[in-house]
């Protein structure tokens, strides 16, 4: 919604996937807008399985301490800042580690996944919301997008990726995908990496194949 009300978008089978990627995942990235629109714990439930790192992704450092995610002991989490916002001698908001991001604003998304990966998250999940991916995605760091569409008809809203406009679709990247069904959603599963060339191209006679479940 225009407010930043999203809860619920998707449906209960898409709410279950969406722990599954928790659970399969080191560590779980959200920005600061959905820390503040939702208040999420970022944990895993829904399903069997661990609950990744929990890094809140704050540049600005726009949040309070009053938020779940800062006090709940369930996991281990990580708030990344810009290191000019934090206070000498400060290491921590609640339980949460602070990690000071010294780049400029360009390479915070850069500098973070560095530090992830130093501490061992090899698989990281970029839960949201759109201004984090969009920031993620424009810098090219982005392996995988999932994106569910419901049956849902708000007007209009917020937009989900905010990226620079191509002067024509040409110039669009049109990713190779999967769909997969989730009750009443439809979830695109996309392969940002690979792009399409003459020797990707199948026969003129290769019928269609259509992998919905």
């Amino acid at each position: 919604m225009p407010d930043g009300e999203s809860q619920f978008v998707t449906g209960r089978e898409n709410l279950r996937h969406l722990h599954r990627m928790r659970a399969l995942c080191d560590a779980v990235i959200v920005g600061a807008g959905t820390v503040a629109a939702d208040d999420p714990l970022l944990t895993t439930r829904d399903v069997p399985g661990p609950s990744p790192l929990r890094v809140v992704f704050d540049p600005g450092r726009r949040l309070a301490d009053t938020y779940r995610v800062f006090s709940d002991e369930s996991a281990a989490t990580l708030y990344a800042c810009g290191q000019s916002r934090v206070r000498p001698g400060e290491s921590h908001v609640g339980r949460a580690t602070i990690l000071g991001l010294a780049g400029g604003e360009g390479s915070h998304a850069v500098e973070l996944l560095g530090a992830l990966r130093e501490r061992g998250c090899t698989r990281i999940f970029l839960e949201g919301g759109g201004v984090t991916v969009s920031a993620f995605l424009e810098a090219n760091l982005l392996d995988r997008l999932q994106m569910a569409i419901a049956p849902l008809i708000i007007g209009d809203g917020r937009p989900a990726i905010r990226l620079p406009p191509r002067a024509t679709l040409r110039d669009c990247h049109r990713p190779r995908y999967r769909v997969f069904r989730m009750g009443g959603d439809v979830l695109f599963d996309c392969e940002l990496t690979w792009h399409a060339d003459a020797s990707d191209r199948p026969a003129p006679d290769t019928p269609p194949v259509t992998r919905v479940i």
